[in-house]
């Protein structure tokens, strides 16, 4: 997870807050689509998605260059595209999108749930190419070839749904259809990305304050609360800023560190993604 970024970051719950005078500023994904940073070049041409039970689903690429590959899931909202894009929870998973068109409003800025792209691939039915909002700041390709992440569309979602549904966990790889006998090859070698310590890849490195120095209404301080980020989202921490000061914290932050040097009045600890019996920062966030 980047850290702070105050030149051009645009992700500060903390900011105009009563009694805030100086609050952190932090990277949202898209601040590279609001600054125009050069893009790399874009996935294209005929591509094939291939699941362990034995699936094939052409279509045709976009986003990134390269493979995706995963575990398979999907969700089913018919609007909120790039916080689900940007929601650490699908870390280490191929994301389906069930409903039929996604982008056709864009990239906007500020509307990230975190700092990255966490998908390790995005499967849609159609990919809207000419977004159309006055507050757009790019489309959703712009954005995945932004965080390196690559994607494929002209699939059929219903089926592959049904599929998930059916199986639970389903891995899956998909790239150029030119290439189907290495992904062939990467798909048998493939392991579940439950194995690895996800929780690590998405948190934050170091505890922050969000809003020191955070007022109630009647000028009485905020309680303080110790906010683990196991993969937490951005709006959640704006909410919680919202009541408590927040001091948002690595998953390993001992209850130690948390009550004696940053005297917290209260604990919370976020979702994330992968297994939470992993032996890595998901356990210790549960041993605090």
């Amino acid at each position: 997870m980047p850290g702070v970024d105050v030149q051009t970051g645009t992700f500060s719950p903390g900011k105009n807050q009563r009694g805030v005078s100086s609050a952190p500023v932090f990277s949202d994904a898209a601040d590279g689509l609001l600054y125009g940073v050069d893009l790399p070049p874009s996935a294209e041409g005929s591509g094939v998605l291939l699941t362990a039970d034995g699936g094939r689903y052409l279509g045709t690429l976009f986003g990134a260059q390269g493979h995706g590959e995963g575990e398979l899931v999907f969700t089913t909202g018919m609007m909120g595209y790039q916080e689900s894009l940007t929601d650490p929870s699908f870390a280490g998973q191929v994301l389906t999108f069930t409903y039929p068109l996604i982008g056709n409003y864009g990239i906007h800025a500020g509307a990230s749930e975190s700092a990255g792209v966490w998908p390790r691939g995005v499967v849609v039915r159609h990919a809207m190419h000419q977004p159309d909002h006055r507050h757009s700041i790019g489309k959703v390709e712009d954005l995945l070839r932004l965080h390196g992440v690559p994607g494929i569309e002209g699939i059929d979602t219903r089926a592959i749904t049904r599929r998930v549904r059916e199986l639970g966990t389903v891995l899956c790889v998909f790239g150029p259809e030119s290439e189907e006998e290495l992904l062939q090859q990467r798909l048998k070698h493939l392991t579940s990305p439950d194995l690895e310590d996800l929780v690590e890849q998405v948190s934050i490195s170091s505890p922050v304050v969000l809003n020191p120095g955070a007022l109630d209404a009647l000028d009485h301080p905020l309680p303080r609360l110790g906010a683990l980020d196991c993969g937490i989202k951005f709006n959640i921490l704006r909410n919680l800023c919202l009541h408590f000061e927040v001091v948002w914290c690595p998953p390993e932050t001992s209850f130690d560190v948390l009550v004696n040097e940053y005297q917290i009045d209260a604990l919370f600890c976020s979702n994330g993604p992968g297994d939470p019996a992993h032996p890595g920062k998901a356990t210790m966030a549960r041993n605090t």
